[in-house]
């Protein structure tokens, strides 16, 4: 395999996964992003002179990197320091309207019940039961599946066991599944949070997808550091495994000949040959001829009415004062249907947004020793269609989507005051990942089928594999991690099965390889 050259294009989760894996088998492996750091998505913005995690804040699904590091000989407790949530999550409708979400589930339903009565705590139980049902159904069958079928899922997770089918309900949405759980319409809107995972509409989304509310019981985690210490540490073992990695260089094509792919040219001229390349981007990119038009019959496009949603995001550096944050915070629009319906179907932000805050310095109510005093870091994210490649954000379109978020926080009870900003819009997320329009999950995960529909490792062309949020097993920081490992598996085989041997004379003067 020493002989194998192997060209990751992408250091995001995926394609420092997919890195690791091939470099620790002995491959020739050099890792090329045309941004200045690992991470892709998961990067770090400078505010006020303070980095703050711009994409990714949640640490979930631990089991997926404790494997990851542990296949390369390390641990990920030794590389990383990680301190799980009490406080999962905290939820605000009003100023008065308070609910906390506990990693310890009796703590849940006791904070249910004081919140939205007995009934709704009863209905929160049996939400979790049939959340846990979807994790266990799907995680073999589909999340760990290297290329799964509808029918290939229902004879691993269905053909035995049809009661458990028709709980699940994966053709009935989200929103509909969570009303026979919460008659408390604000319950039904905290829980359909959830689909926002996968950037999709709860409206529109399966049910299945409350899997991911078992997961989160099963721990979310603050990574000192910030997320962006769990990309550099994938990075350093990777190196030291003897992946190469090149910043700043952005790939222009992909070299095909013969009908496989040879290698990769940079725009400024360079060549680099290899045998394999793993795509860590947008699969779009390359149908729609970014990457080169020899590689554009490797994957189909992504339509437009099809991508998952994107955001407009505040890194602040600053004060929040009347409020008190958790590390997780979410302020909740009083009409979610519109919210969802602008987005998707009017193509705007939300006149009146849903807002998420990471305030990156608390954990668990505690404020770093630095004080109140100390400028804060926090993100604030709201939801925006896809459209970045279309539409131009002015200066104007920029403060009216502040002023609305503020507002929104403001009705809430939180007051911030921003010594700095740094803003990121649909459009800048296109320049940052071309070819999706800012959409950050891929494909919208909407109807049932969705999930089905997204590339595997291997593409239609021979020695090009994909990895990424784009990719299945779909978006988020693990199942990233888990599209990279399938793609250096992909490489692997295929490239054993074609592997070259020196020549050998045989019997009757016929030479092979």
């Amino acid at each position: 395999m020493k002989t194998h050259r192997v060209i990751v294009v992408g250091a995001g989760a995926g394609g420092l996964a997919a890195a690791l894996d091939l470099a620790r088998a002995g491959l020739d492996v050099t890792v090329v992003d045309a941004l200045p750091a690992p991470g892709g998505k998961i990067r770090q913005i400078m505010s006020g002179g303070l980095a703050i995690d711009g994409g990714p804040t949640v640490f979930t699904m631990k089991w997926v990197f404790d494997a990851l590091f542990t296949d390369a000989g390390m641990s990920l407790d030794a590389e990383l320091s990680l301190t799980p949530f009490e406080t999962l999550a905290r939820h605000a409708w009003s100023e008065t309207e308070r609910l906390d979400l506990y990693a310890d589930m009796e703590r849940t339903v006791e904070a249910i019940g004081a919140f939205a009565g007995p009934q709704a705590a009863r209905g929160y139980r049996d939400f979790c039961d049939r959340a846990a049902l979807s994790f266990d159904m799907l995680d073999e069958s589909y999340i760990r599946a290297e290329r799964p079928t509808v029918s290939g899922m229902m004879m691993t997770a269905g053909l035995g066991r049809p009661g458990d089918v028709m709980r699940v309900k994966p053709y009935t949405t989200l929103w509909r599944a969570l009303a026979e759980h919460f008659r408390d319409p604000r319950l039904r809107q905290l829980f359909a949070r959830y689909a926002t995972y996968s950037g999709s509409s709860p409206f529109l989304a399966s049910a299945t997808l409350m899997l991911i509310a078992h997961v989160e019981r099963l721990g979310v985690y603050r990574v000192d550091g910030g997320m962006h210490a769990l990309a550099r540490a994938i990075e350093r073992l990777a190196q030291a495994k003897g992946a190469r990695f090149r910043y700043g260089c952005k790939v222009a094509s992909i070299l095909v000949d013969g009908g496989a792919v040879r290698g990769v040219a940079l725009d400024s001229g360079e060549r680099i040959d290899c045998d394999a390349v793993v795509f860590n981007g947008d699969s779009n990119a390359i149908a729609i001829g970014r990457l080169g038009r020899s590689a554009v019959g490797a994957v189909p496009p992504t339509a437009r009415s099809d991508r998952s949603q994107s955001a407009v995001t505040f890194a602040i550096s600053g004060h929040a004062e009347g409020f008190p944050l958790a590390h997780h915070n979410v302020f909740f629009s009083t009409d979610y249907s519109a919210e969802f319906d602008d987005v998707f179907n009017r193509s705007r932000v939300p006149g009146a947004p849903t807002v998420y805050v990471c305030a990156q310095d608390q954990h668990d109510g505690q404020l770093p020793k630095s004080g109140p005093s100390t400028a804060q870091r926090l993100l604030c994210l709201i939801n925006a269609p896809a459209h970045g490649d279309t539409v131009h954000y002015t200066p104007q379109d920029i403060a009216s989507c502040q002023s609305r978020m503020f507002q929104q926080l403001a009705r809430c009870g939180l007051n911030v005051t921003a010594e700095s900003i740094s803003v990121t819009t649909p459009q800048d997320f296109e320049g940052l990942f071309p070819a999706t329009g800012g959409a950050l999950y891929g494909q919208a995960s909407h109807g049932w089928m969705a999930p089905f529909q997204r590339p595997s490792a291997r593409s239609r062309l021979p020695g090009l594999y994909l990895c990424g949020g784009s990719t299945h097993p779909g978006a988020g920081v693990p199942m990233a991690t888990l599209s990279g490992r399938n793609a250096a598996r992909s490489v692997l085989a295929d490239l054993a099965s074609t592997s070259r041997s020196r020549m050998a004379a045989m019997p009757g003067g016929t030479s092979t390889r």
